[in-house]
């Protein structure tokens, strides 16, 4: 089974001017499930543009799409597989907050973990099975990658889905119990 993770961000990650930054996201079990979510998704979509006239090449943003409209986009991904990882920035570390970097190897962090607690909880389900996994594919929409970490995202969340994160400083073992022993292949498109 192929899984397809779509996902964005919401929020500025900026302690002093918000108190939260979210991420969101899909979880697509399978090729046929993959085609009938977009077929759906897009449908929805279509009907906004038509009935606002507005082009293919303008993307449609929530501030400016009506109540009813936001819902028809939300109700054309009911028992669609969602995920998101919420960051209450009043609790975050001022030091996390100091450089770039460091505050990308956070986020980084949320993601990853955000992602994987959903993987649990469908494998939980037995929605997915681990062992017939065969790849993984993300498409996070204009993410930022350079931190100051051991890994990129990219990395980091191969390391984290297949060997857990080791804390190298503290304790040799990995967060969390679960293993991923399927080959994952992380096709991460980071829109610029």
């Amino acid at each position: 089974m192929n899984i397809y993770v779509y996902s964005d961000e919401s929020g500025v990650f900026d302690k002093v001017h918000n108190d939260t930054f979210i991420f969101g996201g899909l979880i697509i079990l399978g090729n046929d499930s993959k085609d009938d979510w977009s077929k759906r998704y897009l449908k929805a979509e279509r009907d906004i543009r038509k009935s606002k006239m507005v082009p293919k090449s303008y993307e449609l943003k929530a501030t400016q799409i009506t109540n009813a409209e936001k819902g028809k986009l939300f109700r054309s991904l009911n028992n669609c597989h969602k995920f998101c990882g919420i960051v209450k920035q009043e609790s975050v570390l001022d030091s996390i907050f100091e450089s770039k970097k460091t505050k990308q190897r956070y986020l980084d962090y949320v993601y990853k973990i955000s992602v994987k607690r959903a993987f649990e909880q469908l494998i939980l389900k037995k929605q997915i099975i681990p062992n017939e996994i065969e790849n993984i594919y993300f498409f996070v929409y204009e993410h930022t990658t350079a931190t100051n970490g051991r890994y990129e995202l990219r990395e980091g969340i191969e390391q984290e889905l297949k060997h857990g994160t080791h804390n190298f400083e503290y304790v040799s073992g990995t967060r969390g119990d679960m293993t991923l022993n399927a080959r994952a292949t992380l096709d991460i498109d980071s829109v610029q």
